[in-house]
């Protein structure tokens, strides 16, 4: 895998009242998809047109005619944060952990994906009606989070947060080593604050990113 070529990340002009600047130990990663269409840019149109500082600081392009594969999109700097979690008190009670605001601590990755499919006779239809070609498709034959088909992340998205999770485990001193499938669930270790890369299931029982596509899983373990 090539290093990152920062020159290649595009900056998206994104106010400053969408994040915050203020600066705590970063010792998360946490990834996330967005249920949606293949737009980075559009990611960051819609976020903008609210108040409530829910942002991650890039988002990972899908492919389309529209955008290029894999292209990493900026919004702000790594260093900041923005709230991207939606954590649930209750949740940390029923494990009897302290609560506190993973956000701050975290830093998060955006892939352009619509998540979970449902198989009709047009084919794998999205939640909007939109559908997504078979070989897009991944298939868990015991579900995951009740369903058994998610749009796949391509190549170059798996790519890139390669790339970003190597950048900033070098940068922030966070640890890389794959925790196993279990972040892939409710994992305890990231309520409680353990340095590590996650994913949106290990704090969110409601959430279906990432799920656990085979090709993910091989990237996290060879980093």
């Amino acid at each position: 895998m090539d290093a990152l070529d920062l020159n290649t990340i595009v900056q998206y002009d994104f106010p400053d009242n969408q994040y915050a600047k203020d600066i705590f130990t970063k010792k998360q990663i946490f990834l996330h998809h967005t249920a949606g269409n293949p737009s980075a840019i559009g990611v960051f149109d819609y976020w903008k047109t609210n108040d409530e500082r829910v942002a991650t600081c890039v988002v990972i392009a899908g492919k389309s005619k529209n955008t290029t594969d894999g292209q990493i999109v900026q919004g702000f700097s790594s260093k900041y944060w923005a709230y991207h979690l939606g954590l649930q008190s209750e949740l940390f009670k029923k494990y009897n952990i302290p609560y506190q605001s993973l956000d701050h601590i975290s830093i998060a990755i955006e892939i352009c994906n619509w998540g979970q499919l449902t198989k009709t006779d047009r084919g794998f239809e999205t939640y909007v009606g939109t559908t997504v070609p078979e070989s897009d498709v991944v298939y868990y034959d015991n579900k995951f989070r009740g369903f058994n088909y998610f749009h796949k992340y391509s190549n170059a998205q798996i790519d890139s947060v390669a790339k970003l999770l190597t950048l900033w485990g070098k940068t922030y001193g966070i640890p890389l080593a794959y925790k196993g499938d279990e972040i892939f669930d409710i994992d305890v270790r990231a309520l409680k604050g353990t340095p590590g890369v996650f994913t949106h299931c290990s704090v969110r029982a409601d959430k279906s990113d990432l799920h656990p596509q085979a090709e993910v899983i091989t990237m996290l373990k060879s980093l």
